[in-house]
């Protein structure tokens, strides 16, 4: 990888962008903007503080290279390495879920069923991730470039300008709508998703140097911050123009306003706004599933054969299918998976930062107890409240997967230091 360091900053700022920048950010941000106005973009603002976040451990990341299940299973032992690669396996499950949501909301603006729509969108993204796609991956960002375009061009079909102009202070002001343990657990999981997901890990150590990187860090995160208000400003210009139905559901919104900027979707223009919408999920959808069956077979947990080469993509994309057809709001349903990922990795990491900068030493028996503790409840409560929402007994999925998950890690941390004290004695060497 060290031989590919040849980003520049625009480069590597075009590249961590467009890691977020999807139907999620996109639809999930403008589902909630009837509800709670400007307020809603709090994810993708989120994903830009995030961006700044990650300066800090950004020339970490750029000269270990390796990404997180590397790094920990090299100190912890292979065992750990697996279950983190399996965890960052859970996490994809949700952003792909969440691109069969938004690619069924977006048909169903063309008349077609929700149910049947997830289920021929899974069949796609599992085709398409069979092919030989990956040099392709560059028609895809094209396409979330017109994306982009397509979505200022609606802002200015709608003179929505001014309310672009005033969104940040009317985010602060709107964040009082938002339900306080949602508010902290979207907002610190994305955070830290942004930190130790390893979504722009890939990117960072492709930097020319270190300048470019920091360069790089901040471009992306301006523009992500810039993006963050488009989508809801476009759904709020919309409803001051009086356009949209009563009773829109959330997640129709953003097509149902472009379909109607297009002059509807028997037109061509209505028809080439809402592609724009679309095609990224299969983009998106596919390369999730690629990614997902490459660390499977990485891990060697499954003999790399035809027969298991096509079943395991087809059963990640039951999965996605299974919990996007349990509903839910786009952003909640991808930050409950960041979240099982993050309790998982969360103490174990800082434990390993610790050990790396000579601060101090822990056994390795402690970071293996928090890894499979913390790993056991967040997929446990994930679960369990993927079937009841109710379970939440914080207030918030996503803040109820992570706290109880990093308070077993926590747990198995301190269980690990007793038994090497009191029965083993064997001590974390020196890194």
């Amino acid at each position: 990888m060290v031989e590919n360091r040849r980003l520049d900053a625009f480069s590597l700022a075009a590249l961590m962008m467009s890691a977020h920048y999807g139907l999620g950010f996109i639809l999930g941000t403008a589902e909630k903007s009837l509800t709670l106005g400007m307020a809603s973009s709090l994810y993708a603002v989120c994903l830009g503080l995030g961006t700044i976040a990650i300066l800090g451990l950004a020339k970490f990341y750029w000269t270990k290279v390796e990404p997180m299940w590397t790094l920990l299973g090299s100190y912890y032992g292979t065992g750990s390495k697996i279950l983190v690669g399996l965890m960052s396996w859970v996490s994809l499950i949700g952003i792909a879920a969440a691109q069969l949501i938004s690619g069924a909301f977006i048909l169903k603006i063309f008349g077609a069923p929700v149910l049947a729509s997830m289920v021929v969108l899974a069949l796609c993204f599992t085709i398409i991730s069979l092919l030989p796609v990956e040099k392709a991956s560059w028609l895809f960002r094209v396409v979330l470039l017109l994306n982009f375009l397509a979505l200022l061009y609606g802002l200015l079909a709608l003179h929505g300008l001014p309310v672009y102009g005033y969104a940040p202070l009317e985010f602060i002001r709107s964040l009082k709508l938002v339900n306080p343990p949602n508010l902290v657990g979207i907002s610190l999981c994305t955070i830290l998703w942004v930190l130790i997901g390893m979504k722009y890990q890939q990117f960072i150590v492709q930097a020319r140097d270190l300048r470019s990187l920091y360069q790089g860090c901040i471009l992306a995160a301006i523009l992500l911050l810039l993006l963050a208000f488009l989508p809801s400003s476009i759904v709020l210009a919309a409803e001051t123009a009086g356009i949209l139905p009563d009773g829109i559901d959330g997640k129709e919104t953003l097509p149902f306003i472009l379909s109607w900027i297009g002059g509807g979707t028997d037109k061509p223009l209505g028809i080439l706004l809402l592609m724009s919408l679309l095609i990224p999920a299969f983009g998106v959808g596919s390369s999730i599933l690629r990614v997902q069956s490459k660390t499977i077979f990485d891990f060697n947990i499954l003999p790399v054969s035809k027969f298991y080469q096509l079943l395991v993509p087809v059963v990640n994309a039951l999965l996605s299918l299974v919990v996007a057809l349990k509903g839910g709001e786009i952003v909640n349903r991808m930050v409950s998976f960041y979240a099982a990922y993050i309790a998982t990795v969360l103490v174990p990491f800082v434990i390993y930062l610790l050990a790396e900068y000579n601060c101090y030493k822990l056994a390795k028996i402690s970071g293996n107890l928090s890894l499979t503790l913390g790993s056991i409840s967040a997929s446990f409560v994930l679960v369990l409240t993927l079937i009841e929402p109710r379970f939440a007994v914080l207030g918030s999925v996503e803040l109820t997967i992570m706290v109880i998950g990093v308070v077993f890690g926590v747990l198995g941390l301190l269980v690990g230091e007793v038994i090497e004290k009191y029965f083993t004695g064997d001590r974390v060497e020196e890194v």
